[in-house]
């Protein structure tokens, strides 16, 4: 019976201790998913407080996490907000939807294609605060990204611009000029009327008559120049 009891204290012996689960932090353990959530708060403290509120005090607030995770993860706080801008989509919903159904399957645009394509712009610029933002930045900083992420989306832009610069061929009607003075009003008119909530020309397009007024003059505007393009289009074989 000894004999037995000692064979089981020595089995006992050569039984390997359990250690104790180490418990590893959330940001530690989930690295993408703490990283995702600082790229994600710069949106958010870009909507609310601009890009002069871009802050590691402000992203940690917001983000309810530790500001040595932005210097962790990114390096510093224009590696955070590199990241963001780099991630942004630009052309969302429906416009991004045109842009894609365009570049798969390119053809020249009438009239009724260019007003559809630029009140989408519209619409999709005045609910997309996030853009708003990053169009406000660019103007009033001289940043190598910011002016990589505009000429990105004016290379974008171009190829639906081409297609509607078919249609001016052999005229004197100057379809680009119209078009990039109509994107220039849209800019300035949803920013002013999104940041400090002021009219343009007497117009508020925070109200649904002044969005329509402004919807009725893009329309105008461009389906006047197709008019003009066809009245001076020059036939083919002739000078």
């Amino acid at each position: 019976m000894a004999k037995n009891k000692n064979k089981a204290v020595e089995e006992s012996a050569i039984v390997p201790e359990k250690k104790a689960r180490k418990i590893v932090a959330g940001p530690i353990r989930d690295k993408e998913r703490t990283k995702r959530r600082l790229i994600a708060t710069v949106g958010k403290v870009l909507q609310k407080y601009t890009y002069a509120g871009l802050t590691i005090t402000n992203i940690a607030k917001e983000s309810g996490l530790n500001p040595k995770l932005i210097y962790l993860y990114f390096g510093n706080l224009d590696g955070l907000i590199e990241e963001y801008i780099l991630e942004k989509d630009f052309w969302t919903g429906k416009l991004k939807t045109q842009f894609t159904e365009l570049a798969e399957n390119p053809k020249s645009l009438s009239a009724q294609d260019a007003n559809d394509l630029f009140l989408l712009q519209f619409d999709s610029f005045l609910k997309d605060k996030s853009m708003q933002r990053i169009i406000h930045w660019e103007m009033g900083v001289k940043n190598k990204l910011l002016r990589k992420i505009a000429d990105d989306r004016e290379e974008v832009g171009k190829s639906a611009l081409d297609l509607i610069s078919n249609q001016f061929d052999d005229t004197d009607v100057d379809i680009q000029a119209t078009l990039a003075i109509i994107l220039g009003g849209i800019y300035y008119l949803t920013l002013h009327a999104k940041n400090n909530g002021s009219t343009v020309g007497g117009i508020d397009i925070n109200e649904d008559e002044g969005r329509e007024r402004i919807e009725n003059a893009i329309k105008r505007i461009i389906s006047r120049d197709f008019e003009d393009a066809k009245k001076k289009k020059t036939p083919k074989g002739k000078k």
